[in-house]
């Protein structure tokens, strides 16, 4: 019995050395593990201190002061808009809170009696009138104001608005006198109230900001007008009129310019898109190829800025969900 007690507290003492030896290893492990697990802990540390040049003098240089946000409004036409569009516009437009906002003009369309050269084609064009055409302009003016009661507006006109002036100045005969008064009473700030609304008006017959062009301003290092070139091409041909940044609308296209020079360096025309129907009566069947939009521009106090083209694609815009990403980046 003494002899089987004695084997059983040697393997009992075996079974212990074991279990330690196990032990001390799974710890040798574990602080192995710890160190590696440290070491690409400062790995990517250091790949993420490379890759986004982490440091005071770089932050400095990214935000150098104070930024505010700028919408750019292209052409809505009135009773023309496309609801869905401009539904989407609204509620980017509360996600964006700009500070500016610019109306690129023709957010009145002036169609029927107003457009001469706008032959009526179809019985359900006829059904269209101006008293339309202004409630549903300034219906859309109201909605973007009351998002953005705090922001500055400025509104320049479009070909569409300068339809009003030239039937203020036929229709009186071309009599100064009297096609003021109609002005007075049939122009687009009247029609739209704009003097009661606080927002500045840029006609297309006067020249403003030691601009050569009529109907352009400046804004810090970037100018706006509504545009008056056509097609595909647009964007590159209004580069190379301007040979500085521009923005503009007109084309109803989302379309994008970019050149160098010595002077200056990187130079860029936008057209920023449309919020109207995409295929009005008076295309007949012929498809087009517009796109609906808008644009923002994020600007620095020494008048740089970064331009983004927004698009709405089926009346959708995908502003909200992109914000909701980069906020969990």
């Amino acid at each position: 019995m003494a002899k089987k007690s004695l084997l059983d507290d040697v393997a009992k003492v075996q079974d212990a050395v074991k279990v330690s030896q196990e032990v001390a290893t799974l710890r040798n492990q574990l602080a192995t593990a710890h160190r590696v697990i440290a070491d690409q802990q400062e790995r990517i540390e250091q790949i993420s201190r490379k890759r986004f040049r982490i440091g005071k003098s770089t932050a400095k240089n990214r935000n150098p002061g104070k930024t505010h946000t700028r919408v750019i409004v292209p052409d809505s036409h009135g009773c023309f808009i496309d609801k869905a569009a401009a539904a989407a516009f609204l509620s980017d437009l509360e996600l964006l809170a700009p500070d500016e906002v610019v109306w690129l003009g023709d957010h009145i369309d002036c169609g029927g009696f107003l457009a001469e050269h706008h032959t009526l084609g179809y019985v359900a064009q006829a059904e269209y009138t101006f008293t339309d055409d202004c409630i549903a302009a300034n219906t859309f003016i109201d909605q973007v104001q009351a998002i953005t009661p705090k922001a500055k507006h400025r509104y320049l006109a479009g070909n569409h608005e300068r339809r009003l002036e030239t039937w203020c100045a036929t229709t009186s005969l071309r009599n100064a006198t009297d096609a003021a008064m109609l002005y007075r009473l049939f122009s687009a700030p009247a029609v739209l109230h704009l003097e009661e609304r606080g927002i500045d008006y840029y006609d297309q017959g006067k020249f403003y900001d030691g601009c050569r062009i009529p109907g352009t301003i400046k804004l810090g290092k970037c100018y706006f007008t509504h545009g008056s070139k056509h097609g595909k091409k647009a964007a590159d041909q209004m580069l190379a009129r301007f040979n500085a940044p521009v923005c503009f609308g007109h084309v109803h296209k989302l379309l994008a310019a970019s050149d160098r020079n010595v002077k200056d360096g990187e130079l860029a025309a936008w057209c920023c898109g449309y919020l109207g129907q995409l295929q009005p009566l008076w295309r007949h069947t012929d498809p087009t190829d517009w796109v609906q939009g808008y644009a923002f521009q994020v600007v620095r106090s020494d008048g740089e800025f970064l331009h983004i083209n927004c698009p709405i694609i089926g009346g959708k815009s995908y502003l909200v969900q992109l914000s909701e990403r980069v906020g969990k980046a």
